[in-house]
């Protein structure tokens, strides 16, 4: 089984990818398996996000490239600036973890938020589409949310498709 351990420099050929949703790539405790369906265990530093692109190095010396996977998200677009800011503070205001886009906002699939958010003019429309939210204004994200990195506890993923 690999074990992935560190964040790395990419390189040009990775062993391997790691196929993961936004409410996996924030933990760093982890039982999964890559693309390849080799088995592997994240066991990175706590508190850290993982983006689509980064690398991971595994014990032996092995880099793992992470990629965000498509999964059902809100694409928010409003009519003008103001009305897209006037989004994005509401979204804020109820911690929801959010990407903000040239001229858009997408947040993860929730239709009281998407009624919300039509309630106050956006035009909002669900996708399948890699989720890359902002890491919060001090770099630690959303760490409330990364219950796998409490307790040293390892959860078991494996992507049904």
């Amino acid at each position: 089984m690999l074990t992935l351990i560190e964040r790395c420099e990419p390189v040009a050929e990775p062993y391997g990818e790691l196929l993961l949703p936004f409410d996996l790539r924030m933990r760093s405790r982890l039982r999964t398996r890559l693309v390849s369906g080799e088995e592997a265990v994240l066991q990175t530093e706590r508190g850290a996000i993982l983006r689509g692109g980064e690398c991971l190095k595994s014990e032996d010396g092995r880099v793992v490239r992470v990629a965000a996977a498509q999964e059902k998200v809100l694409h928010v677009v409003c009519a003008n600036r103001f009305e897209l800011t006037r989004a994005a503070y509401h979204l804020g205001n109820r911690h929801v973890p959010v990407q903000i886009g040239d001229g858009f906002l997408r947040i993860a699939a929730d239709h009281v938020l998407g009624d919300m958010l039509q309630g106050l003019g956006a035009k909002v429309e669900e996708r399948e589409a890699p989720f890359e939210p902002e890491s919060g204004a001090y770099g630690g994200g959303h760490g409330h949310h990364d219950e796998a990195g409490r307790g040293g506890r390892i959860h078991q993923y494996e992507d049904k498709e």
